[in-house]
C-alpha cells in the first residue's frame, strides 16, 4: 500500500457533501461551455456522424474475403476517426463484468479505505488512488477521482499498490491485461498491414512483448450538482500507441469530429478503443489520434475503465516509419522520445493557458 502525504480533496466527497454549485477551480473557460450539453440527451442523438462499430469477429477468419473486409473496416475507422467500438472482440463477458464488479467494488469502499492506496503525485508516485491536482496555469480542475496502476508485463507490476479490496481483483485484472495484451497485437498487425508494412513491424515498433506497458486507469466520476460547467476530463488526445476502454453503460465520452463534439453511444459487450499519438506519429498522420472528452451529470456515477499501451519512456525514437514519409507526404512529426513526447504536451499545454482566451 502507498499513503500519501498530504490530504487531497476527493470529488466523491464534494459531490456527496450536498453543495449544490461546484468551486470555481471545476468550472470551465467560458468558451468551452457553450458546448456543454445534457450527457443524455446528446446520446439519443441520431443524426450526423456516429462513432464506427467494428465486428472483430472475422479478423483471423480462414475465409480471405471476409478476414480482408474486417481488416479494411478497422483500417478504415483508425484512418478516418481513430476511435471505434469494438464488439466480438475475444474476451469473454463474463470476465468483462468481473472486472467492472471488482473496479465498483473499490470504489464503494469508504474514502478512508480508498486513502490506503493514495498515490503522491509530488514525488513522482502517481500509481495508486488520486485526483487531479491544478498542474496546469489556469488551476483548472477536473470532476473525477481515478486509480492508476501498470497491469502488464506481470513482472513490472508494483503489486503493493493494487487493492487487496475485493479480493478477486488481481486475478480479474490480471486475466484481463492478458488477454487484452494479446487483442493488442491483433489490432496492431492489421494497422500495420494497413500501411504496406509487415504484420509485427508497429508491434516492434512500440516496444514488443517485453516493453509495451499496459497502464490501467479507473476513472470515478461522481455525480455533478452542476454538470453544464463542469468537465469530467478535459479534452486531449491520448499519448498512448493504443487506449482500451470499458465503462459502466452511462454516456459521457465525446469525441471532436468534423469541428463537432459528438457523444459516443453506450454499445453493450463493447470495448472502445482509440488510436493515440504514437501510432498517429509511426503512421505520418495517417491513423488518427482523436481529440476527446468526458462530460458529466447529475444523475448517475460514471466509471470507466481505460487501458494504455504506451512504449517504454527512453528506448524508442518515435518518428514517422520511412515507408510513411514519402517527398509529396513529409514527415508531419520531429523525432522524440516518448518522454520527449510527453514533455512537449505538457509544455504545449502551458503555453496554450497562458494565452489569452484560451483554455488549458
Amino acid at each position: 500500500m502507498v499513503t500519501s502525504t498530504f490530504l487531497v480533496p476527493r470529488v466523491e466527497s464534494l459531490s456527496s457533501s450536498g453543495i449544490q454549485s461546484i468551486p470555481k477551480e471545476y468550472i470551465r473557460p467560458q468558451e468551452e461551455l457553450t458546448s456543454i450539453g445534457n450527457v443524455f440527451e446528446e446520446e439519443k442523438k441520431n443524426e450526423g456522424p456516429q462513432v464506427p462499430t467494428i465486428d472483430l469477429e472475422g479478423i483471423e477468419s480462414e475465409d480471405n474475403v471476409v478476414r480482408e473486409k474486417c481488416r479494411e473496416e478497422l483500417v478504415k475507422a483508425a484512418k478516418e476517426w481513430g476511435v471505434m467500438h469494438l464488439v466480438n472482440h475475444g474476451i469473454p463477458d463474463d470476465l468483462i463484468d468481473r472486472v467492472k464488479k471488482a473496479g465498483q467494488a473499490f470504489f464503494d469502499l469508504p474514502i478512508e479505505e480508498k486513502e490506503k492506496y493514495a498515490n503522491d503525485q509530488a514525488s513522482g508516485n502517481v500509481q495508486g488512488y488520486g485526483s487531479k491536482l491544478a498542474n496546469n496555469a489556469s488551476g483548472q480542475l477536473e470532476w473525477e477521482d481515478y486509480f492508476f496502476h501498470l497491469i502488464f508485463p506481470e513482472d513490472k507490476r508494483d503489486n503493493s499498490v493494487w487493492p487487496k479490496t475485493p479480493s478477486d481483483y488481481t486475478e480479474v485484472t490480471s486475466e484481463y491485461s492478458r488477454l487484452l495484451r494479446s487483442l493488442a497485437t491483433k489490432v496492431l498487425s492489421v494497422l500495420s498491414t494497413g500501411l504496406g508494412l509487415e504484420e509485427g513491424r508497429l508491434e516492434k515498433e512500440v516496444g514488443g512483448l517485453e516493453e509495451l506497458l499496459l497502464q490501467m486507469k479507473i476513472n470515478y466520476y461522481p455525480k455533478c450538482p452542476q454538470p453544464e460547467l463542469a468537465l469530467g476530463v478535459e479534452a486531449h488526445t491520448d499519448i498512448s500507441a493504443l487506449t482500451f476502454i470499458l465503462h459502466n453503460m452511462v454516456p459521457g465520452l465525446q469525441l471532436f469530429y468534423e469541428g463537432k463534439w459528438i457523444t459516443a453511444k453506450c454499445v453493450p459487450n463493447s470495448i472502445i478503443m482509440h488510436i493515440g499519438d504514437t501510432v498517429e506519429i509511426l503512421s505520418n498522420g495517417k491513423y488518427k489520434s482523436i481529440l476527446h472528452r468526458g462530460l458529466v451529470n447529475k444523475e448517475k456515477v460514471r466509471i470507466s475503465w481505460a487501458v494504455f499501451c504506451e512504449p517504454p519512456k527512453e528506448k524508442i525514437i518515435l518518428k514517422p516509419l520511412a515507408e510513411t514519409v514519402t517527398e509529396a507526404e513529409p514527415p508531419l512529426f520531429p523525432p522524440r522520445t516518448f518522454a520527449q513526447h510527453i514533455e512537449h504536451k505538457l509544455f504545449r499545454k502551458t503555453q496554450d493557458s497562458l494565452l489569452p482566451g484560451k483554455a488549458g
